[in-house]
């Protein structure tokens, strides 16, 4: 029966990460469990960076932002040597099980650790991208989408005012769920995916068609598709199809 667990965050912080570590923490209490704290994910296991969470060190961090485990990437943890180590250190610390918090490429790295050292692992997603296979919504990922779409709602008073063409980038790596949800929700002229080729040419005499129709402003959605300028070069393009 497991009596201690670790628990991390890693990757890229996620608004909720905090209420997931509450909620794991009080749970596990509840149910006799030790709970060890892990921190700056995968690279804080590595040096042994553990601490001990009690009910008191979860208290008032439910409304917090970001991560009070703190996060990093590390490069050496995607070695196998790394991960070696890192399973050599859970095993010192007496940690049984592992709760992961965190997106893709964290959960990536939690299932080899798994497979190759056979450490129990839960993986809570939690990444403002989307982009974990088998869950609708990943924690973070509601508040990306209703902070860009007030930046949005913003943006559109000045587009309407000064008669421009605004293209919008957002996060989401290379997963356009934030780019779609808050396209939809905000009206956007169109919304570029990378799941989806777009037509620049189509796009263009679509922009011309309702600026001769009376249209003086529109916002277009582009998600960051993981090509630095990606939104330049869409934006360019536009200006020179459209005049605009």
């Amino acid at each position: 029966m497991v009596r201690r667990i670790g628990l991390m965050t890693s990757g890229g912080d996620a608004p909720g990460m905090n209420a997931a570590i509450r909620a794991v923490v009080r749970h596990a209490l509840g149910r006799s469990l030790e709970v060890v704290g892990i921190r700056r994910g995968y690279a804080g296991l590595l040096v042994g960076e553990l601490l001990p969470l009690t009910r008191a060190g979860v208290a008032n961090i439910i409304q917090r932002g970001g991560t009070i485990l703190g996060t990093s990437r590390s490069p050496e943890f995607y070695q196998p040597g790394g991960r070696a180590r890192a399973a050599a250190v859970l095993r010192g610390a007496g940690i049984e099980a592992l709760v992961v918090v965190g997106g893709e490429g964290t959960l990536h790295g939690a299932t080899l650790l798994a497979a190759e050292h056979g450490v129990a692992i839960a993986g809570v997603p939690g990444t403002i991208d989307n982009d974990v296979y088998g869950t609708d919504f990943t924690i973070g990922f509601d508040t990306a989408v209703n902070t860009a779409l007030e930046a949005i709602d913003r943006i559109r008073d000045t587009a309407a005012s000064h008669e421009r063409l605004f293209l919008v980038e957002v996060m989401g790596r290379t997963c356009g769920e934030i780019a779609l949800g808050v396209g939809v929700a905000g009206g956007a002229e169109d919304v570029l995916i990378p799941e989806q080729p777009t037509d620049l040419d189509t796009l263009g005499a679509e922009l011309k068609r309702s600026w001769e129709r009376g249209k003086r402003s529109s916002i277009i959605v582009v998600a960051e598709s993981g090509k630095e300028g990606h939104v330049f070069t869409v934006a360019d393009r536009v200006r020179a199809l459209t005049g605009l």
